[in-house]
């Protein structure tokens, strides 16, 4: 008996250490995953859009040629991939800003992507640079989005959709329900597990 409750509590914990570290800031995570979208489509925009890239099999056909063919350089998944391995390095550039109307929380970016650029930005009072940890934070949140989401987010680049950002956004604003989900999972699974031990 004892060892039955022993097993109850270890799944219990388990469960509960899993769980609470799913839990997320639904303001950084959002603001991560509109960022990634908004950098890459900043990145993107620079390519010339005539430069192409060969893709396909590099297997023989059976009549001796070769399968191949030419996409645009700034959507293939190889560019997609390589743009990805530095977004997150960018968020340096964004902090946390307070709309004065509505109160509502997002980070926004505050730096000019280039210099001497007249790009037009928000009031800088608006903005609360909360020192180094913030961007870590934030770079904390786009590199585990990037993990998380990679296939989806090059996928939907690659189509070159206009909605990428509520797309795959709206995706990552629902990790808020994942404590619930994932206790509600789990507990689930564990209950089962100990119907079937207890049989």
């Amino acid at each position: 008996m004892a060892s039955w409750i022993f097993h109850m509590f270890m799944m219990m914990l388990s469960t509960f250490i899993s769980c609470s570290q799913s839990k997320r800031d639904k303001v950084l995570y959002c603001s991560a995953c509109k960022a990634i979208v908004d950098e890459l489509n900043y990145s993107i925009s620079q390519v010339d859009p005539k430069k192409t890239i060969n893709v396909g099999s590099f297997r023989l056909n059976p009549d001796g040629t070769m399968t191949d063919k030419k996409v645009p350089f700034a959507r293939s998944e190889t560019h997609l991939s390589e743009l990805l391995d530095g977004v997150c390095n960018s968020m340096s550039d964004y902090a946390l800003y307070i709309d004065p109307d509505t109160h509502h929380k997002q980070y926004r970016r505050f730096a000019p992507r280039v210099s001497g650029s007249s790009e037009d930005f928000p009031d800088f009072e608006n903005f609360k640079f909360d020192g180094p940890e913030a961007s870590n934070n934030l770079k904390f949140a786009c590199e585990t989005l990037v993990e998380e989401l990679e296939d989806d987010i090059i996928s939907l680049l690659g189509r070159d959709e206009g909605d990428v950002q509520e797309k795959l956004c709206s995706r990552v604003s629902g990790h808020s329900n994942v404590l619930r989900k994932c206790w509600l999972n789990r507990t689930l699974d564990n209950m089962e597990l100990m119907r079937t031990l207890t049989l």
